[in-house]
Order: structure tokens, then sequence, then C-alpha cells
């Protein structure tokens, strides 16, 4: 009885911040456009939900203010060239601010994903770039928190549900 109750109060609950949480392995590696400010808009943190799916998210940087995201630097982990190179199955576009160089660099991610076919998830103020990059008429998705950008079609996803499923589809 001693050992039962010691495993079950030991037994922390999973969760992102539970070290002894194992994490799905990585299936997929997806670039992540860093940002000022960046955010996924109404649906939260979905870095544990990418995680949950088997997508690590690599860090991209889209300027000098990128690297600074609130007080924390953040080294990139993939380039622009990963993109088209096989090393990046997609990329991630969060909401938040981007300088006149960082918008540049955010459109050649955009062009470089669209060029390699890859697919393209979109947050907040990212999904009308997005959608103005696959050709779409920005204005008709600035309703979506997010969109999945694929393949010439921009589809928008509505809840962390859709999220969820087309994670789990790209890789």
């Amino acid at each position: 009885m001693y050992a039962q109750r010691q495993t079950r109060s030991h037994a922390a609950p999973r969760g992102r911040y539970n070290p002894r949480t194992p994490r799905p392995p990585a299936r997929a590696r997806l670039g992540l456009a860093l940002r000022r400010s960046m955010n996924f808009g109404p649906l939260g943190d979905i870095e544990p939900l990418m995680q949950g799916e088997g997508l690590a998210l690599a860090p991209m940087s889209t300027g000098e203010a990128s690297l600074n995201i609130g007080g924390i630097s953040v080294l990139p982990t993939a380039a622009p060239d990963d993109l088209g190179s096989g090393k990046l199955q997609g990329l991630v576009v969060p909401g938040g601010a981007y300088d006149v160089e960082g918008q540049r660099q955010l459109q050649d991610l955009l062009n470089r994903a669209k060029a390699s076919g890859l697919p393209v998830l979109a947050f907040g103020e990212g999904v009308e770039r997005t959608a103005e990059a696959f050709g779409c008429e920005p204005g008709e998705f600035s309703e979506a928190p997010a969109v999945l950008a694929k393949d010439g079609r921009v589809t928008a996803l509505d809840d962390r549900d859709q999220v969820r499923a087309a994670a789990a589809k790209v890789g």
C-alpha cells in the first residue's frame, strides 16, 4: 500500500510544463516566422497543440527586431533556404507586428513556401498576408482566426479542433 500511495502522489499531471511528460516524436519540422509581439490570436498558444501532433517549430528570423521577443533573445534554427531544400515541411506565420524589412522577409518566406508546395498555417494578422501571397482577396479571410494555405488553396480554420486536424495532415 505504501508503494502505491507513493506512486500516485508523485505522479504529476500531464501538461506542457511537466518535464517528465514525454512528447510525441517529431514527424515533421515547420519553420516559424518570428515576429515582434508574436501571438496566435484568439486561438491562444498553439505550440503545445503542434507538438501534440508531432510537429516541431523551428524559429526563422524576419529581421533584427524578431530576434528579441519580449526581452528574450531567440536564435533562429532554420533559414529561408530550408523551405525549398526539404529540411522543413511547412511554415507557420503567427500574428504580430513587422517592420518594413520584416514584411519584405515574410513575403520572401511565403513565396518560397508556395513555390515549394509547402503548407502554410497562418494566425492572427498573418492570415491576410498569407491569403494575399496565395492569390486570394485578403478581406475574404479577415474574420478567420487561422488559415491553411496549400496547393494554391486557402482554407479558413475557425477553432483549435480545425487547426489540430490541419496540423495532423502536415508532413
